[in-house]
C-alpha cells in the first residue's frame, strides 16, 4: 500500500504536512488551554495525519471500487509492503497510548480506524486496494505501537490510566465498531480473493502455452511461408480459448486446446490469374482441409464451384457437408482456392454430429404443411440438423414466398431453430 501510494500519490508530502499543520496545532492549543502536556498528543496526531495521508489519498494502484480482497492474508511478515503498513501504524499508537495512558482503548480504536480505512479504499474512487492482508498488516502495527507504548510508560514510570475503565471502553469500541463495520462491509462490499484470481489467471496462461505456436503453424499453412504473426490475443469461453492472430497476410482465429481452425481471410482478397482447373482446386483444398480439419473431412461429402464473373480471377469455393441419414450436420467448412492455387481463406463450424430423433416427415409432407399454413407453394426445401430450446432436431428448412418455414422433422410441428 504505502509502496503503491509514495510512487502513485502526487502531492503527498505536501498534502501530509498541511493535513498535519492544521490537526497538530489544534491538538496542542487545547492540551495546553487544558494545562495537559502538548507534546506527545500533537506528535500522536501527526502520526495519525501520515497514516491519514498515505491510505486515503486519491490513487491509481487499486481494484475495481465496491471490491475488498478477503482471501486469507498473504506475506504479512515477509512482504516489504506489509512491513511498511505494519510500520505506519507503530508511531501513532505508541504515542497515542503514552499520552492517553490507556492501552486498551487506543489498540482497539486503531484496529477499528485500520478497518475504517480499508472499508472506505473499497467504496469511495480513491484508487485504492481494499484487502484483509493490509487490515491485518495495519492491525499488527496497531498492537505492537501500543506495547512500544506500554513499555514506554513503565519506563517513564507513568501508570496506565484506570485500567479497568480502560478495558471497558477497549471492548465497547470493539464491538460497536466490529458491527457497524460489518454491516457495511456485508451490504457495499463485494469480496473477491485476488490470490485465487491470480491463481486462476497463472493457470489460464499455462494453459495457452503452445498456442501461439500452433496458431502460427497453421497461419503458415493457409498463408504461405513468410507469414508473420504480429499481435495474438485470447478469448476465454468456458474451458476453451478462441485465439486469433493478426498476421502480416490476415487473421486466423481458432479453438484452444481442441486445435480446430475456425476462420481466415487473406489481406489480399482478390482472384489471381492461373490456370488451375475445378478438379485441380478441389484437390489443393482437400488438400489442406486434411491436415487441419480431419475431423470435418471424414464422411463428408465435397463440392467445388467456380465464383465471380471474370473467369481469370474468378476463384473456387470449395465446400464439404456431413449427412447422416439424410439430415445435414451442423458441422461446416468452406475453403476458397484462387486460380494459380493459393487458399484466399475459409470458415469452419467444428461442430460434432449430434444424436437427432427419428425423421417421420417427408419432404413432400414438410412441403404440404407449409403451403397450407401459408396459402403458396414452397420454392425449396433442406433437412438440417437444427438446435430447438437447447436440443438437436431434424428440421425441414422451407423456402416460401421470399421468406423461410421451419417444420421439426420428427413431430409435423412448425417450429423455429434457435438464433
Amino acid at each position: 500500500m504505502i509502496e503503491a501510494s509514495i510512487g502513485a500519490v502526487p502531492g503527498l508530502i505536501i498534502s501530509f504536512l498541511v493535513l498535519a499543520a492544521i490537526t497538530a496545532i489544534p491538538a496542542a492549543l487545547i492540551c495546553r488551554a487544558r494545562g495537559r502536556p502538548a507534546l506527545l498528543p500533537a506528535l500522536a496526531v501527526v502520526a495519525t495525519a501520515g497514516i491519514v495521508t498515505v491510505t486515503l489519498l486519491p490513487s491509481s494502484a487499486g481494484i475495481s471500487s465496491g471490491q475488498c480482497d478477503a482471501g486469507m492474508p498473504q506475506h504479512v511478515l515477509t512482504s516489504s509492503s506489509a512491513l511498511l503498513n505494519i510500520a505506519l501504524f507503530v508511531p501513532a499508537t505508541a504515542l497515542a497510548a503514552m499520552a492517553s495512558r490507556r492501552p486498551v482503548t487506543i489498540a482497539t480504536a486503531f484496529v477499528a480506524f485500520s478497518a475504517c480505512i480499508e472499508f472506505l479504499q473499497s467504496v469511495l474512487p480513491l484508487g485504492r486496494a481494499c484487502s484483509v492482508t493490509d487490515m491485518t498488516a495495519n492491525s499488527m502495527g496497531s498492537l505492537i505501537g501500543t506495547a512500544l507504548g506500554v513499555l514506554g510508560m513503565k519506563l517513564g514510570k507513568r501508570p496506565i490510566q484506570r485500567l479497568k475503565r480502560d478495558a471497558v471502553w477497549g471492548v465497547s469500541i470493539a464491538a460497536v465498531s466490529a458491527a457497524i463495520l460489518a454491516g457495511s462491509f456485508q451490504t457495499q462490499v463485494r469480496a473477491v480473493d485476488a490470490v485465487a484470481i491470480e491463481d486462476r489467471n497463472r493457470a489460464y496462461g499455462d494453459g495457452l502455452d503452445g498456442s501461439d505456436e500452433w496458431i502460427l503453424d497453421a497461419a503458415v499453412g493457409v498463408f504461405g511461408k513468410g507469414t508473420q504473426v504480429t499481435e495474438t490475443s485470447a478469448e476465454k469461453s468456458g474451458q476453451h480459448s478462441l485465439i486469433t492472430a493478426v498476421t502480416n497476410r490476415g487473421p486466423i482465429s481458432g479453438w484452444w486446446p481442441d486445435r480446430t481452425l475456425v476462420q481466415a481471410w487473406a489481406t489480399d482478397n482478390q482472384g489471381d490469374e492461373g490456370k488451375l482447373s475445378e478438379a485441380q482446386a478441389g484437390e489443393v483444398a482437400h488438400s489442406y482441409a486434411h491436415k487441419w480439419f480431419p475431423d470435418s473431412v471424414k464422411d463428408s461429402t465435397k463440392k467445388t464451384r467456380q465464383v465471380g464473373e471474370d473467369h481469370a480471377q474468378a476463384v473456387y469455393a470449395v465446400t464439404y457437408r456431413r449427412y447422416v441419414h439424410d439430415v445435414m450436420m451442423p458441422m461446416r467448412l468452406d475453403i476458397t482456392v484462387t486460380k494459380t492455387g493459393r487458399i484466399m481463406g475459409f470458415t469452419s463450424k467444428p461442430v460434432k454430429d449430434p444424436v437427432l430423433p427419428p425423421t417421420a416427415i417427408t419432404e413432400k409432407d414438410a412441403m404440404r404443411l407449409v403451403e397450407e399454413e401459408v396459402g403458396a407453394k414452397p420454392t425449396s426445401t433442406k433437412l438440417l440438423a437444427q438446435q430447438v430450446g437447447g436440443k438437436w432436431r431434424p428440421v425441414w428448412l422451407v423456402g416460401v414466398n421470399g421468406g423461410d418455414a421451419f417444420i421439426d422433422a420428427a413431430t409435423g410441428q412448425k417450429t423455429q431453430p434457435d438464433r
